[in-house]
């Protein structure tokens, strides 16, 4: 597996592969949140938009927040964050999320952040056992919804 700062010309592949992901936990509610998840330019000049591939074909992608990304929701001073992991479902269970788990606490002690901030929506108990895998725990008392009928559960993590 290759992980690398996603291209360019691979935006629209990889918006593809964030919407394939999150498909199954869209509602209705969140029917603009599609075009948000498929706008993969905007968040590499945001943020740092990074990509897994696997036998030549983009599989997973992460937005990591660096310092000063207008992209933190929950981080505070000292703490990374990451946001949108997403694997294609046919890549799935074959350590991709992992790994993109992985660059993003190395790019978080890179910039001498002390701790890891996430957010996932309720239902993704697959995403959750990736992130309890790495050490992450529920931080409760760091929920929100961004709109309403939309729950997010946050996790946090000591670097």
């Amino acid at each position: 597996m290759l992980v690398r700062r996603a291209e360019p010309g691979e935006y629209e592949q990889i918006g593809a592969v964030t919407v394939a992901a999150y498909e199954p936990f869209l509602n209705d509610v969140e029917s603009d949140y599609r075009q948000h998840l498929a706008g993969a330019a905007r968040r590499d000049a945001e943020a740092e938009l990074w990509v897994a591939e696997l036998d030549g074909r983009i599989v997973g992608t992460v937005t990591y927040c660096q310092v000063g990304s207008v992209w933190h929701e929950l981080a505070r001073e000292g703490e990374g964050e990451f946001r949108m992991l997403a694997v294609h479902p046919d890549a799935q269970g074959r350590g991709v999320g992992s790994a993109l788990v992985e660059l993003c606490e190395e790019r978080a002690r890179a910039e001498g952040m002390t701790a890891m901030v996430l957010c996932s929506q309720a239902g993704m108990s697959a995403a959750h056992r990736v992130y309890v895998r790495h050490g992450y725990e529920r931080a409760p008392e760091r929920d929100w919804a961004p709109v309403p009928g939309v729950d997010l559960v946050a996790f946090a993590k000591e670097l």
